[in-house]
């Protein structure tokens, strides 16, 4: 059983006297409402009250909503729950990961450009501080993936970068600026993304490094941080067959799992190698990478006896709660093991200030919200300011102004709705504003309405006539259930694509994907802002002409590899 005098748990005796009991005193019924981590429902369409005592999940994690809705919405959940609930968001890029209004302070590619711990820390403790305003604990973040692939669609600017030392460094302030407000950080994705060029929301993706090479990357980031004390993990539907076949030799290929559904890989590498005795939570299990490996039926319970703690997300509620009651009832999943998840569960709700030894939540959000969203976003304005980075500049282009290029046409890339959980929005409109408030004469190439005979006929006087500086924005946003962060020029004719680069000046900015000079490898200016909320933008063009200088330093390699990208 899980020893709770160790780290990260760190229990008094009395304090383990109360886990004991509790989980001794609990129906069954309530022990595997516990094991489930469910997405937030909405007061408009469910009664939450019936809702958390008919289920009664041990999580709830919810996508971003108002910020007085959620505090409603939370308050009114943990009322009705047996046992305080973990409150969890995706707070990987600031307290927008919760909140609608909360500060977008930057993505951790941005954060990781500045090379400064101070704004990973701010990171943490903004995203931290917001949401406990509304009484959010635990934080699916830090990502500790390393960016090792170009082509992966779903990390990029999600990391710290490719560099396990600045993934560390990151890291460990990110996790104190959350520690700083009570929220609980779970390091994510176990065994690791990044280094395939798929994503797990569509396949079980793989980790495909050899176990030594994998034990000086992402195992030694996860043994730093288990040695730190890391509460909790997020395991992934990423598989890592060396690690997998190095502890049992002779597996079948047929009988490989993703960390999710794999024992090996939970109770052996994460838990026996790396020593790991704190909580694990499975990524969402809607995702194809968990069902297309297992039937759902078998696939839950593997993961409860694989050595993971609770599950997030369902399905259908109903018929997942029959699953795993059925796989106790019948012995699939022991009692032992059952208790012992639970433990974890409960005692880490007490180790890190959820509930106290009398069964209360410790820290109910106040009634009145502050997000000191004006001091939040000067923070996030000091990373824009130190995080831009200016990648390639041939023909020096650079400083641009209204006097050297007066007609600007901006072109944008990417600016779509499309994809899942994208939190960055459209950046066409900002560009224009600000462009047009500078004194430069703006015209946005309209993708829908094609010009005939500049598609078909116009040649480069033809452009000459219409403009003087080619300005492309690629907010191509990373984001689930794509295949791909490509550039993807419409297809008729390439239409928007620069073919006119090497005739008239022409940039390229990236607010997100770092990596796009793999698609315009010839591209004179090429930049990587890494986040397009207002304050980069802002920053961002301030450095284009002229008036602040770029110090960004890349924190992966965005020439991709290839020789030709660099010319």
């Amino acid at each position: 059983m899980t020893d709770l005098t160790q780290s990260p748990y760190n229990l008094s005796s009395a304090e383990i006297d109360f886990v004991k009991n509790k989980v001794t005193n609990m129906p069954l019924s309530a022990k595997i409402g516990q094991l489930f981590f469910v997405i937030g429902e909405d007061e408009d369409n469910t009664d939450l009250t019936e809702f958390v005592k008919k289920y009664q999940p041990g999580g709830i994690m919810y996508r971003p909503d108002k910020a007085q809705k959620l505090q409603r919405e939370i308050a009114v959940s943990q009322k009705a729950s047996q046992t305080p609930l973990f409150i969890a968001a995706n707070l990987e890029a600031g307290g927008n990961g919760l909140l609608t209004e909360g500060t977008w302070f930057g993505r951790p590619l941005q954060v990781a450009a500045t090379d400064d711990e101070q704004n990973a820390y701010n990171l943490g403790d903004v995203s931290g501080y917001e949401a406990k305003q509304v009484g959010g604990n635990m934080s699916f973040a830090p990502i500790v993936d390393l960016d090792q692939n170009f082509r992966n669609p779903i990390m990029n600017v999600r990391t710290f970068g490719s560099n396990k030392e600045r993934v560390i460094r990151m890291s460990d302030s990110q996790i104190k600026g959350l520690k700083a407000n009570h929220v609980i950080p779970v390091a994510k994705h176990f065994p690791g993304d990044g280094v395939d060029e798929r994503d797990q929301h569509l396949l079980s993706s793989i980790n495909s490094l050899p176990a030594d090479k994998w034990m000086e990357s992402y195992g030694q980031i996860y043994h730093h941080l288990i040695q730190n004390g890391l509460p909790a993990v997020m395991i992934a539907h990423i598989m890592q067959p060396a690690w997998e076949r190095r502890l049992q030799p002779g597996i079948e290929d047929k009988d490989l799992r993703p960390a999710s559904t794999s024992k090996l890989l939970i109770d052996g590498l994460l838990r026996t190698v790396l020593h790991f005795n704190g909580l694990t939570i499975t990524d969402a299990t809607p995702m194809i990478g968990y069902n297309a490996i297992l039937p759902r039926s078998e696939a839950l319970p593997a993961t409860i006896n694989a050595g993971i703690d609770m599950i997030l997300f369902n399905k259908d509620i109903d018929e997942d709660y029959q699953f795993v009651t059925d796989a106790v009832k019948s012995g699939k999943i022991s009692m032992t093991r059952l208790d012992e998840a639970v433990t974890r569960i409960i005692a880490t709700k007490v180790a890190q200030g959820v509930m106290d030894t009398k069964n209360n939540l410790c820290e109910p959000a106040s009634q009145e919200i502050d997000l000191k969203l004006a001091e939040h976003e000067k923070l996030a304005a000091k990373v824009a300011k130190e995080s831009v980075t200016l990648v390639k500049e041939r023909d020096k282009l650079l400083p641009i102004t209204p006097e050297k290029y007066p007609r600007v046409r901006l072109v944008v890339l990417g600016d779509t709705d499309d994809g899942g959980f994208k939190e960055g929005g459209k950046v066409t409109a900002k560009f224009k504003e600000k462009l047009t408030e500078k004194g430069f004469k703006v015209t946005v190439f309209d993708r829908k309405n094609l010009n005939f005979k500049e598609v078909f006929e116009g040649g480069v006087q033809y452009e000459k006539d219409q403009f003087d500086l080619a300005f492309y924005v690629a907010n191509v946003e990373t984001a689930s259930n794509q295949t791909t962060t490509r550039l993807d020029w419409i297809h008729l004719m390439a239409a928007d694509a620069p073919w006119f680069m090497k005739s008239i000046p022409t940039v390229f900015v990236s607010t997100c994907n770092p990596y796009h000079l793999f698609d315009i490898p010839m591209v004179s200016t090429y930049i990587n802002a890494y986040t397009g909320n207002d304050v980069t933008i802002d920053a961002l063009l301030e450095k284009m002409m002229g008036h602040e200088k770029f110090t960004g330093q890349s924190p992966v390699d965005p020439f991709c590899g290839h020789f030709e990208t660099h010319l």
